[in-house]
C-alpha cells in the first residue's frame, strides 16, 4: 500500500518542492476513467487507427518470467455480425508500440507495423463463366487449410532505437527467416469455422515465435481479432454521470460486452526493453498514424487502381497511453491536437491537470461527492505522469503521460490479482503498468476524487484528507472487470464473439 512504502521522506520531499515547482510550468494531462473509443472528433471518421485499448504488463503466464507484454487495441466497437468486409486493419496506415526507456518523454525503442490486405480473387464456374465471389470466404476454413479465403491479411514488423530514430530500422523475423506474418480473419461464424474451439484453434496458428534485432532471446507476436477487453457502463457514462457511482462494482452491465475489438500483441524480452541504461522502469504508450495525402481513385476495382492512394509524410491520428486521457479531461478544442502530440510536448495541456474538470463535473451532478480542493493536483501528477517513488517512477523523469511499468516488481499469477491493483496493495497491477484484468474505470474514479489525500502524506501527494472529503468513497462506474474473464498465456485477450452460432 501507498502509506506504508511513502513515510518519513525528508529527501524526497524537497524534490517534490522541485516537482511541483516545475509541474506548474509544464505539467501535462492526467487520465480519466474510462476507455479510448471513438474520443475525438477527426478520429471517428478513421475507426480502423483508433486506438482504444493499450496494456503493458509483467508476464503473469507461467514459466515467461522475464518477458513483458504489450497489448494495443484498435478499432473500436465491432459488431460481430459487421460483414462481409469484416474489420481489416488500414494497409496505408503505421501502427506503432513506442517505448521509453530513458524517462524523457521520447520513444527510444518502437515496434512499427504495416498491413496488406490481398483479394485472393476466388471465382465460381457460373453457366460457363469464372465469376468473382462477394465473400472473404468461400467456404469452410480451419486451422491446418485456409485455401477457402478470398482476402489474406498480412503485416511486417520492424523495430527502431534512438529517440529521434537515428538507427536504422530493422526487420523482425519469426520461424524461418519469415519476414511477412499473417493476421488471421475475423470470426465469421461457427459454420465458417467449424465452432468457438475451431476458431480458437485457427488463430492460435499465428502466435508466432519472432527473432527482435538486438535481443538476446526471442518474443512472440499475435495480430488478430478478439473478444473486446474493457468493460464500462458506456451509455449511463456519458449521459452525464447517469449512474449509482456510490454503488456496487457489478451494478450495471457492462456495455461493450457484445463487440469485438482488433488487438496488437507482443511479448517482448525484459532486457530488450530496459536498454543499456538498464533502467527497471519503461514507459509506454501505442499510436497511428496516416500520410497527409490521401487521393481517392477515379476507376476504383479494375485491376489497375486501389481505390485511394497515399503519399506525403507521416501524420499522428492516434495516441493512447494511459486509459482515457483524451475522452473525458482533454478540452474538446484540443482532443485532436493531443492525438497528434508526443508525451515529451505534453506542457501544452498542463491546464487540463492542474485544474481538471472531471472531478469538479462530478461535484455538479452529485453535491453529495465533494470533490479535492488542493490545486495544483499533484496527487494526480504522481499517478499519471511521473509514477510513484519505489513504485515505478525513474531516478529523473519528465512528466509525461503514458504507462509506467516496473519490470522488477514479480508478477502476480492469474486468479491472485486484485482488480485494483497498486491501491489495494497489487504492486504488479495498475497504475504500475496496465493488465487486461485490472478495473481501471474504478481506480481512475476513486484517484480523480482524492482517494490518495486520504494516506495523509502530504509532503508526498500534496493533500491531506481534509482536501479531500470524498476520498475514501467507494466510487465505481458498477461495470466489474476482473483476471478471471481473460486468458492465462499470450495474447491474455479472450477469442472473439462468433458473427453468427450455427
Amino acid at each position: 500500500m501507498f502509506s506504508s512504502k511513502f513515510k518519513h521522506r525528508r529527501v524526497y520531499f524537497a524534490s517534490m518542492q522541485l516537482l511541483a515547482a516545475a509541474i506548474l510550468l509544464c505539467a501535462v494531462v492526467s487520465g480519466a476513467y474510462a476507455s479510448s473509443h471513438r474520443e475525438a472528433p477527426l478520429i471517428t471518421t478513421m475507426p480502423k487507427v483508433d486506438g482504444t485499448d493499450f496494456y503493458m504488463f509483467n508476464s503473469y503466464e507461467p514459466n515467461r518470467r522475464g518477458y513483458v507484454t504489450l497489448i494495443a487495441n484498435y478499432s473500436p466497437l465491432e459488431d460481430a455480425y459487421g460483414g462481409p468486409n469484416y474489420f481489416a486493419l488500414d494497409p496505408d496506415a503505421l501502427y506503432e508500440i513506442h517505448i521509453d526507456n530513458v524517462g524523457d518523454g521520447r520513444s527510444h525503442l518502437t515496434f512499427q507495423f504495416r498491413f496488406t490486405n490481398t483479394v485472393n480473387n476466388v471465382a465460381l464456374n457460373v453457366g460457363g463463366k469464372q465469376v468473382a465471389i462477394p465473400l472473404v470466404q468461400a467456404g469452410l476454413v480451419s486451422a491446418g487449410d485456409s485455401s477457402k479465403l478470398n482476402v489474406n491479411e498480412t503485416y511486417t514488423l520492424k523495430v527502431s532505437r534512438g529517440a529521434f530514430h537515428e538507427d536504422s530500422e530493422e526487420v523482425v523475423t519469426g520461424p524461418g527467416g519469415i519476414t511477412t506474418f499473417t493476421k488471421p480473419t475475423d470470426f465469421i461464424g461457427t459454420k465458417t469455422f467449424g465452432s468457438v474451439s475451431g476458431y480458437a484453434s485457427y488463430a492460435r496458428q499465428y502466435v508466432y515465435t519472432i527473432n527482435i534485432p538486438g535481443c538476446r532471446a526471442p518474443g512472440r507476436v499475435f495480430v488478430g481479432q478478439r473478444k473486446e477487453s474493457f468493460a464500462v457502463a458506456l451509455g449511463k457514462t456519458f449521459d452525464l454521470l447517469n449512474l449509482n457511482p456510490l454503488g456496487p462494482t457489478n451494478g450495471n452491465p457492462n456495455d461493450l460486452a457484445d463487440k469485438n475489438i482488433t488487438s496488437i500483441a507482443l511479448e517482448v524480452p525484459t532486457h530488450c526493453l530496459i536498454g543499456e541504461r538498464g533502467n527497471r522502469v519503461i514507459g509506454g504508450w501505442t499510436t497511428s498514424s496516416i500520410r497527409q495525402e490521401r487521393l481517392l481513385a477515379l476507376n476504383p476495382g479494375s485491376g489497375k487502381d486501389t481505390p485511394e492512394k497515399s503519399k506525403g509524410g507521416w501524420t499522428q491520428v492516434s495516441r493512447l497511453g494511459m486509459p482515457l486521457v483524451n475522452e473525458l479531461v482533454i478540452g474538446l478544442k484540443d482532443k485532436d491536437r493531443f492525438n497528434n502530440s508526443k508525451p515529451t510536448n505534453d506542457g501544452q495541456f498542463a491546464e487540463y491537470v492542474t485544474n481538471p474538470t472531471l472531478p469538479a463535473l462530478i461535484e455538479s451532478l452529485f453535491p453529495g461527492v465533494k470533490a479535492p480542493t488542493n490545486f495544483p493536483r499533484l496527487d494526480l501528477v504522481f499517478t499519471f505522469l511521473t509514477g510513484f517513488q519505489g513504485v515505478n517512477q525513474l531516478a529523473t523523469v519528465t512528466p509525461s503521460e503514458m504507462l509506467r511499468l516496473n519490470t522488477s516488481i514479480p508478477p502476480t499469477p492469474k486468479g491472485s490479482q486484485n482488480n485494483l491493483g497498486v491501491l489495494a496493495g497489487d504492486n504488479a497491477g495498475f497504475p504500475n503498468g496496465r493488465r487486461p484484468g485490472d478495473d481501471v474505470v474504478t481506480a481512475e474514479l476513486r484517484v480523480v476524487i482524492g482517494v490518495l489525500c486520504t494516506f495523509n502524506n502530504p509532503a508526498i501527494f500534496g493533500c491531506s484528507p481534509s482536501d479531500a472529503p470524498a476520498g475514501a468513497a467507494p466510487l465505481t462506474d458498477g461495470a466489474a472487470i476482473d483476471d478471471s474473464v481473460f486468458d492465462g498465456a499470450f495474447p491474455y485477450l479472450t477469442t472473439p464473439i462468433p458473427g453468427a452460432m450455427n
